[in-house]
């Protein structure tokens, strides 16, 4: 198991929040269309079935991760966010990225938080954690 560090708190952190969005997601819409019906969660956010399997799915390999691949999980859903966010920004909001999951101005704020945290939280953590320096 990997040390306490940033990569660790980021992917338990994460990975719960996520879960519980993407949970959450389906009490406002599960429609799979493209997009489908669209419902925006608190408000803000514009969610339907696809966006709360992307939420589900990213959320649970946080909580598998934190423990051997937190800073993995960290750099490779943080430039996944990080995209996201870059893409939705470029199509604007109230549109859908490949027409099926829906961003609005909220997602792409939120997305490049997750995104930017992700990667710094992996920049951030040792890649040999757990090694021993070789003796002297």
């Amino acid at each position: 198991m990997q040390p306490a560090s940033p990569a660790r708190l980021y992917a338990t952190v994460v990975g719960a929040v996520l879960t519980i969005a993407g949970i959450i997601g389906f009490f406002y819409s599960s429609s799979f269309g493209s997009p489908g019906t669209v419902d925006q969660v608190f408000g803000i956010f514009a969610v339907n079935g696809w966006h709360n399997v992307l939420h589900l799915v990213t959320g649970l390999l946080g909580l598998a991760a934190a423990g051997y691949l937190a800073r993995t999980y960290a750099l490779a859903v943080g430039l996944l966010y990080a995209v996201l966010a870059i893409w939705g920004f470029i199509i604007g909001g109230g549109d859908s990225i490949l027409g099926i999951v829906p961003v609005n101005a909220g997602d792409n704020v939120l997305h490049l938080i997750l995104g930017v945290l992700g990667l710094a939280a992996g920049a951030a953590s040792p890649a040999t954690a757990g090694r021993r320096p070789a003796p002297a």
